[in-house]
């Protein structure tokens, strides 16, 4: 049996983690842990104490929080899904940490608004300016994806598998991204892997 276990369900950011622990292909114990009861209990806490998902298990080592738990994964287990040299390994997290404070919290906002309101409590006024925000750093992102493949050249690695896996929620809303067609291609290329299919699967 595994010594690794990973708390979460792929119905929230807990399918980063699902899709980076498919990605490395290692043996897991999957807990499916939802973000609102299963994470407030006593015996949830003693391994999260902020009450969140996801969290991993791997002999002695407790990890919470998404981003560190993919790099751990990477790192330890990944093979070429971590980068060589401390220059990509630093441009990987780099990545990372872009992406969940230029994207997520603008797409918070539309996918709040769109999926979690009604129709007549929906302030379209909130999505309209999340929208027109988000145009700043997916030009970034596009203009740094002209002539490469993934974010740090041909290979595919954790940074790009941390990005996309943060936009998964763009994809949900629909978001266009005709006016960003590098995005398009790499997010593209991102979730056609198996690995996120695999993750998706689970509850």
């Amino acid at each position: 049996m595994s010594n690794i276990t990973l708390y979460g369900t792929s119905a929230s950011r807990a399918l980063r983690s699902l899709w980076a622990i498919e990605e490395v292909g290692v043996e897991y114990e999957h807990v499916p842990t939802h973000f609102t009861e299963d994470s407030k209990t006593p015996e949830y806490l003693a391994i999260n104490p902020n009450g969140r998902i996801p969290a991993l298990i791997d002999g002695d080592l407790v990890l919470f929080e998404s981003m560190a738990i993919n790099q751990y994964l990477a790192r330890t287990y990944g093979g070429d899904l971590y980068p060589d040299g401390a220059p990509d390994q630093a441009r990987a997290m780099q990545w990372s940490v872009w992406g969940i404070s230029e994207i997520e919290p603008l797409q918070m906002q539309i996918v709040i608004e769109s999926l979690f309101k009604t129709p007549e409590t929906r302030d379209t006024d909130v999505i309209a300016r999340a929208k027109e925000g988000l145009n700043r750093p997916l030009a970034v992102l596009n203009d740094h994806l002209a002539g490469r493949d993934y974010l740090l050249g041909e290979n595919f690695s954790f940074a790009d598998l941390n990005v996309a896996g943060v936009m998964l929620l763009l994809q949900m809303v629909k978001h266009d991204y005709s006016s960003h067609a590098n995005v398009q291609r790499w997010a593209e290329a991102c979730y056609a892997r198996p690995s996120l299919a695999a993750a998706q699967a689970r509850e």
